[in-house]
């Protein structure tokens, strides 16, 4: 039995013809902001995938099947979507069954690049150990599939909602290189550094393209963290935005909002106590990462 996947034309003929494709989530377009912004937001990012030489799938679950790229009558109809499922690998396989729409996260993202034969995924951060993690056990289940999946993963770092030093220590349990894109310093979502120093660091697209590559050579499971950092003109700095992150997580805990609900209610409370600049910041590194994701997809295919 093969997996029930449904490829976009533009995708299917990029996989057929060798050329560079990159994986994009869906829980951005279903979860991350109101329609119709939503909408345009996924729109530029394919824009910037296709500027950049590659060509985009954004991936999600409709009508029992995997969706690889969307085309725009599909992406209209997500963007208005209600009730979507926001899928990570544990929800997958029961949203598929059952018929549901599902927007992907990165792990479910990642599974389903895999099965696609899609090496790069752009997103804009990943999920990861929450603070207060050694009481609740909350950690995203991302951690673990970057330990397993081996897609290269490109993002503005852990969002910075989360415990990073303790987030750090679980990507290394699981053996998942964690590379930071031209710099030291590990990005933390909004803000270019985090404070913390990168375990690796690479300068070049084909630099990390021949790290997937020499992985898969080696036989290793799992993917890369590439950590790329936000546009210093787009950035929040991490000494303006901590103490509203504080104040949103305090809120949080004064309101007993707990596990899934935890990462709506703060980057809502984030995007308002910043005025909206929050969001702004969070489009522009995600435009970022899906140039870069498009030139390491292409130096993939020229260096097989």
């Amino acid at each position: 039995m093969t997996a029930p996947l449904t490829y976009a034309p533009e995708v299917r003929a990029a996989l057929d013809a060798g050329r560079p494709v990159v994986a994009l989530e869906s829980t951005i377009i279903t979860h991350g902001m109101p329609y119709p912004q939503n909408l345009e937001t996924a729109r530029a990012v394919e824009a910037e995938v296709r500027a950049a030489g590659a060509v985009p799938a954004t991936i999600a679950v409709m009508g029992g099947h995997i969706h690889i790229g969307l085309t725009e009558a599909e992406l209209e109809r997500l963007a208005q979507a209600q009730g979507v499922m926001k899928l990570s690998r544990a929800d997958l396989a029961v949203c598929l069954a059952s018929g549901a729409t599902g927007a992907t996260t990165v792990a479910a993202t990642m599974i389903c690049a895999q099965l696609a034969g899609i090496a790069v995924f752009a997103t804009g951060g990943i999920g990861g150990v929450h603070r207060g993690a050694e009481n609740s056990f909350d950690i995203s289940a991302d951690l673990a599939e970057l330990g397993q999946t081996a897609v290269t993963v490109v993002a503005a770092g852990a969002k910075a909602i989360l415990d990073l030093p303790k987030t750090l220590e679980v990507l290394e349990t699981n053996g998942v290189p964690v590379i930071a894109y031209g710099q030291n310093d590990l990005p933390a979502f909004w803000s270019r550094s985090s404070g913390l120093t990168a375990p690796l660091r690479a300068d070049t697209p084909a630099e990390i393209a021949g790290a997937h590559l020499m992985r898969a050579r080696l036989g290793l499971p799992g993917g890369q963290l590439i950590t790329n950092p936000i546009p210093a003109e787009a950035e929040i700095p991490r000494a303006e935005i901590t103490p509203v992150i504080e104040t949103a997580l305090a809120e949080a805990a004064a309101q007993g909002i707990a596990a899934k609900a935890v990462t709506p209610f703060l980057l809502q409370r984030i995007f308002e106590l910043t005025g909206g600049r929050s969001l702004r910041a969070n489009i522009a590194l995600v435009l970022n990462n899906a140039r870069l994701a498009s030139r390491i997809a292409a130096e993939i295919v020229a260096q097989r």
